[in-house]
């Protein structure tokens, strides 16, 4: 049996390797799988006890429907796909796995993903999701093989111009 002291450390080094292993896989993923660019639609959560972060609903291109098949309802699963540096959905199919889709609620011309991401923004730095009405806020993801997307940084995208990304200030 280990002593009190060396029981408290041999627990924090545990803990460090399980962070390190956990940061590794997330640099893993950002560097070998792809990534994109998604429409939001931010919420603002209101809760305090979290720190300061935007709650982002992520919205898609619709999917394209194949002949024949029902219109699509809320809750319909899709697999999600980087195409020229913007993400996709396409429906999902009986032999898609259920854990590599997302839930998706059709609305309109673009699918709101579930669940929402949250975004962490940096002390000092106004709230990125005020934005006027000529803008749309972006964020963009890396698409891990199983999983909701993982955000990375904000843009704006201004009428048909391109996806300007967010600098701290």
């Amino acid at each position: 049996m280990i002593p009190g002291p060396g029981r408290g450390l041999l627990v924090g080094l545990l803990q460090g390797g399980l962070l390190l292993i956990l940061g590794g896989q997330l640099l893993l993923d950002r560097a070998t799988r792809p990534r994109g660019w998604i429409l939001t639609e931010p919420v603002d959560p209101h809760l305090p006890i979290r720190g300061r972060y935007v709650n982002l609903g992520l919205l898609v291109p619709a999917p394209e429907v194949p002949a024949g098949q029902a219109r699509p309802w809320s809750g319909e699963r899709v697999v999600l796909s980087s195409e020229a540096g913007q993400v996709r959905a396409t429906l999902t199919t009986d032999a898609t796995p259920r854990s590599r889709s997302l839930a998706a609620s059709p609305q309109g011309e673009r699918w709101r993903l579930g669940p929402s991401v949250a975004f962490f923004i940096p002390p000092g730095v106004a709230d990125p999701s005020r934005r006027p009405p000529s803008e749309q806020l972006w964020v963009e993801v890396t698409l891990p093989a199983q999983g909701p997307p993982r955000p990375i940084r904000l843009g704006v995208k201004r009428g048909d111009g391109p996806i300007t990304p967010l600098v701290p200030r």
